[in-house]
């Protein structure tokens, strides 16, 4: 390889290396805040849980449609991916496991309905002609509830009428800056609520309890997908992260052999034209 040659690489690798050092910066910076808003949002979904599940498994006339189970004759799969790559296997993991599971459990494009956010997933269904009823693409790196809550409101809405019996979510769950772990959540019907209610909860509902779980029960089904978005952002960021890290690093070593490789080049472009001055002056002596 010529000296050239090796030196344009060189040189390529050292911007690509800037590149993927300020998106490692940028998806650190984005890690923080996105840990803490998921840190944040815990304390309401606690309260929230705590209040259902004093109403849901301490009254015995208390029913609604979310909290039953009935016949499955269609199954919604909410997934949760990112609007672009570069984040090492975060999109991939969760990908593959739903399309392996909705093969594995329906025969029909009729027994399962889709809704996806972010752009990797909803292409990644859509290449496969899978059914998708809902997508939402674009969200900021650190989402609102304002942001997701037309598309949550839908999956809820969808199981109320009848459109899908179940729905199950998927998502990478933070665990820490460089591990995460692939989730599955069953999200409707909303269960495990019996025997759970805490002895030390006393409350007096006014209106009646069924009106609450009305209103309730909707909001708290949305909540569940609004943390678990805000969880899949931690991850993401921070699989991002990781991924520039170890882009960064390998860049780094790649440039170390090119580098060896040139000098050991330049060193016998050298030597040879220093035997050739030599040999050209034993010719004329």
């Amino acid at each position: 390889m010529a000296l050239r040659d090796i030196k344009a690489r060189i040189d390529a690798t050292k911007k690509t290396m800037q590149i993927t050092k300020a998106m490692e910066m940028v998806s650190a910076a984005a890690l923080n805040r996105a840990e803490q808003n998921a840190k944040r949002f815990t304390p309401y979904m606690d309260k929230m849980q705590e209040v259902v599940t004093s109403i849901a498994a301490g009254s015995k006339s208390a029913r609604h449609p979310m909290l039953s189970s009935r016949p499955i004759k269609k199954t919604g799969y909410f997934v949760i991916t990112a609007d672009r790559g570069l984040a090492g296997a975060y999109n991939s993991n969760v990908l593959r496991h739903v399309y392996r599971t909705i093969n594995e459990r329906h025969q029909s494009p009729d027994e399962y309905a889709l809704i996806v956010v972010g752009k990797v997933g909803l292409n990644f269904f859509k290449r496969r002609n899978m059914t998708i009823i809902d997508s939402i693409t674009g969200l900021p790196d650190q989402p609102s509830f304002a942001d997701i809550k037309a598309i949550a409101s839908k999956a809820v809405g969808l199981y109320a009428n009848e459109t899908f019996d179940e729905l199950y979510m998927y998502y990478n769950h933070f665990v820490s800056a460089i591990q995460s772990e692939l989730t599955e959540r069953k999200v409707l019907p909303l269960t495990g609520f019996e025997g759970t209610v805490s002895s030390n909860a006393a409350y007096e509902y006014e209106p009646s309890e069924e009106e609450i779980l009305e209103v309730l029960l909707p909001q708290y089904a949305e909540s569940l997908i609004y943390g678990a978005l805000l969880d899949a952002k931690a991850a993401e960021h921070a699989s991002r992260m990781t991924a520039m890290r170890n882009a960064t690093d390998n860049a780094d070593d790649l440039i170390g052999q090119f580098t060896l490789t040139y000098n050991r080049e330049r060193q016998a472009a050298i030597t040879q034209e220093i035997t050739e001055i030599v040999g050209g002056v034993a010719a004329l002596e």
